[in-house]
């Protein structure tokens, strides 16, 4: 009786998260079918048969150079998550290992600046990249997508830390091994599952940032998510093309996100079990 009750609560489990995942999936493919439709029957309404036609594609490669948006995008998340990593490695061991009566504010003041709504400090920022010659350079992103996603990077580096003994690296200490060496070659390898998860969660963060994107490039440094939206006109919005230009730009962090994916549901339940 009981083994039939397991598998009850398994299937309806099974079905439940099929149902979320679907759920969850549908927008990105209604996006897909739109983007094979014309534009008639884009703008016609609900519609799942799709015309087959793959134009819109064709248009948006002629009509806007993807590469090199493409190209933006790669350069600011990788280099964003590099140098967000560089940054909280340090921090976060610092806090997990060596915490003061402030640790707990610090990271909370930390988390706090991601509830602040990006557009409240958008005039001085955009005034202060203007002022450093920073407005639509890819230095200039680097260094706003590594600044916006910093908290939560150290949040995670953070607690996967805490999971480490912290009795390993008093032992590294006792032979000899310096702060960097304590770092580089014995912390870090331990936390790798928590730091390739990092490192993923923040490029894909980073590769979605839309807000800053937008208001801090033209052309030079556009990412691809410019390149979405440069498919808006005052004439109105061309939903297919619309919809092309959206799965040109999401399909390489799909690609990404399924073949990591159990990277990262290892590194984000790293440290869980004891």
């Amino acid at each position: 009786m009981a083994r039939s009750v397991t598998t009850k609560h398994k299937v309806i489990a099974t079905v439940g998260a099929w149902v979320v995942a679907l759920i969850i999936f549908f927008p990105i493919l209604y996006t897909i079918i739109t983007s094979l439709k014309t534009e008639p029957e884009a703008i016609a309404g609900f519609n799942l048969i799709p015309s087959g036609t793959f134009e819109n594609y064709i248009t948006v490669q002629t009509q806007r150079d993807y590469f090199k948006p493409f190209m933006n995008s790669v350069i600011l998340s990788v280099g964003s998550t590099i140098l967000a990593l560089i940054i909280a490695i340090p921090s976060a061991w610092a806090m997990a290992f060596s915490p003061t009566k402030r640790t707990k504010d610090v990271l909370m003041w930390m988390l706090s600046t991601k509830m602040m709504p990006a557009v409240a400090v958008l005039v001085p920022i955009y005034l202060m990249f203007r002022d450093f010659g920073l407005l639509d350079s890819r230095i200039g992103l680097t260094v706003m997508l590594t600044l916006i996603n910093l908290p939560i990077v150290v949040w995670m580096l953070y607690t996967y830390f805490r999971e480490i003994p912290g009795e390993i690296l008093e032992a590294a200490r006792m032979d000899g091994a310096g702060l960097w060496q304590e770092i580089v070659y014995v912390l870090t390898p331990m936390a790798v599952p928590g730091i390739a998860s990092t490192l993923l969660l923040n490029i894909i963060l980073a590769w979605n940032e839309s807000f800053w994107t937008i208001r801090l490039t033209t052309t030079n440094a556009a990412p691809l998510t410019a390149f979405i939206a440069s498919f808006s006109s005052p004439q109105g919005l061309f939903w297919a093309k619309l919809s092309a230009a959206s799965t040109m730009a999401i399909a390489p962090i799909l690609i990404l996100g399924w073949f990591s994916q159990k990277q990262l549901v290892r590194g984000l339940t790293f440290g869980a079990v004891k």
